[in-house]
């Protein structure tokens, strides 16, 4: 700009001479105020500024609304229907435990039962129909602890799909809101990683709970068939028999 300035002054002052040497062959005066000139360049010098200014300041702000549009732009994916269908398929796994399930009043009910200590009054027929139901209890909870099992390690293969994307996603992300949705949906992966970690423990702990259960009602059992084997008996008495009638 100021060079702009030093040459519009030059050119100002080259013409100042040129009037000068050509004034005589000329009827009239052409009056030239150089002062005047000059601040009249530099008023418009000032106002171009002034517009130059203004175009950088509008051109700032659309700057400024396009990041603020980035920013609030939604992230075009989600992974919340994977995650979801996961998690139902680890509870479907859950709800389908056989005989003494997740219920706190079935359980309660079955050590009031099965698996109750054994008594005088109990039958010999009935502690052996309880030995074997409390087997095949064991057995079934050992299944369904595998089943929960396998099912976990099938989410493993979706679970590190929807990993990848979310990550290239969130490189990838265009503004703020991208990036933290990214993050939060990495996070609701996460739990439900967790939530799987959490179904297959305890399917294995039911099952040794169980198992453990039914160790305790066999010893507390045999302890019973052991005190009636060695409880005292009435002796021998021996009574008159007659094998052949008299006619």
């Amino acid at each position: 700009m100021k060079k702009r300035i030093r040459t519009l002054l030059a050119a100002s002052v080259a013409a100042l001479t040129l009037t000068t040497a050509v004034a005589p062959a000329q009827a009239q005066w052409i009056v030239y105020d150089p002062t005047n000139y000059v601040q009249n360049v530099l008023q418009a010098a000032r106002s171009l500024q002034q517009v130059t200014n203004q175009i950088t300041s509008l051109q700032n702000e659309a700057q400024m609304l396009i990041n603020q549009a980035r920013n609030l732009a939604s992230l075009p994916y989600s992974s919340l229907q994977q995650i979801q269908q996961s998690v139902a398929r680890t509870q479907a796994l859950l709800s389908q435990a056989q005989r003494i399930a997740y219920d706190v009043q079935n359980i309660d009910r079955a050590f009031q039962t099965t698996y109750a200590p054994a008594n005088a009054s109990t039958s010999s027929q009935s502690m052996i129909a309880g030995a074997r139901e409390r087997w095949e209890t064991s057995v079934a909870a050992l299944q369904d602890a595998m089943r929960v099992q396998a099912g976990v390690v099938g989410n493993i293969d979706t679970n590190r799909a929807e990993m990848s994307a979310l990550v290239t996603r969130s490189n990838g992300a265009a503004g703020a809101l991208q990036a933290a949705q990214a993050g939060n949906q990495l996070l609701a992966l996460q739990a439900q990683q967790l939530a799987d970690l959490t179904a297959a423990v305890a399917a294995q702990g039911r099952a040794q709970a169980l198992e453990s259960a039914e160790r305790q009602s066999a010893a507390d059992q045999g302890r019973e068939q052991r005190r009636r084997f060695l409880e005292p008996r009435s002796s021998y008495q021996p009574t008159a028999v007659t094998m052949f009638h008299n006619r």
